[in-house]
């Protein structure tokens, strides 16, 4: 069973990038982020006529979540990261979740936190308080569950092309990755840096300074594995290719193979 991620950086615009890497790699279940469409405009005919059922959570012109699976529907079960006590009403579409084939989905794209310091950057690490708490409850259910999207950290030095170019970011203040090692401290696996221990490998690629052609990226869509699921790893890895495709979106898709159905 293949599952992955893929931060399609709008849907409309993407749409032949994202069915030719649907139809070509075939998952089982396909995470989107940064659809960019309210939920009227979401494209599920598309995916409907290659065989996929689709749910999603969308916004106009911003962020937006969606979950495909291949020949059923999936089932969902939690819509938006619940608030913790407070928090103020968050209008942003940036989690999903859902059952597919007996594991539990949970699709999200983390808030990038740019400019740092500032309110984006407290909203980030707001969001993934909660986003701790909500994964802390999955824990406790015990079931097959993968938490993954594009998560706007990059973990380690390892993981980017150049600690100095990205100092200043966001994605590698302590803040943000003290909250990503606390979530991987409650015990899930974050699979490709499991498979890949020493690192470089990436799954972005900035539009801007020729990024792509120097292989200027870093490591920010990450799935991570309940134990339950975490035993049932076989492979990880990045379809880079599609990152040099024509129109193709700044971020490369993401995917794990577990066994089972």
């Amino acid at each position: 069973m293949r599952i992955a991620t893929f931060n399609i950086n709008g849907i409309k615009a993407r749409l032949p990038r994202l069915l030719e890497w649907l139809e070509e790699t075939r998952p089982a279940v396909a995470c989107l982020q940064e659809i960019k469409s309210q939920d009227e405009g979401f494209p599920a005919e598309a995916f409907e006529k290659i065989g996929y059922h689709a749910i999603w959570h969308g916004q106009k012109s911003f962020n937006g979540v969606a979950i495909l699976a291949d020949g059923v529907k999936p089932e969902e079960t939690q819509r938006g990261l619940p608030l913790l006590p407070g928090d103020e009403e968050d209008p942003q579409s940036r989690y999903l979740e859902a059952e597919v084939n007996g594991v539990r989905i949970a699709c999200l794209y983390l808030p990038n936190g740019n400019p740092q310091p500032g309110p984006k950057f407290d909203y980030k690490l707001a969001w993934m308080r909660r986003l701790q708490a909500r994964m802390r409850e999955l824990w406790q259910l015990e079931r097959p569950t993968i938490v993954l999207g594009d998560f706007n950290v990059i973990p380690e030095a390892k993981d980017t092309f150049s600690v100095r170019a990205m100092a200043d970011d966001a994605l590698t203040q302590p803040e943000s990755r003290d909250a990503y090692r606390r979530l991987l401290g409650d015990g899930w696996t974050d699979a490709l840096d499991t498979l890949n221990p020493r690192g470089g490998v990436w799954t972005y690629w900035d539009y801007q300074r020729g990024a792509w052609q120097r292989d200027h990226g870093f490591r920010i869509d990450h799935c991570l594995l309940s134990p339950e699921l975490a035993d049932r790893l076989v492979s990880a890895g990045v379809d880079k290719e599609y990152r040099g495709r024509e129109k193709a979106s700044d971020h490369a898709p993401v995917w794990v193979e577990i066994t089972g159905t």
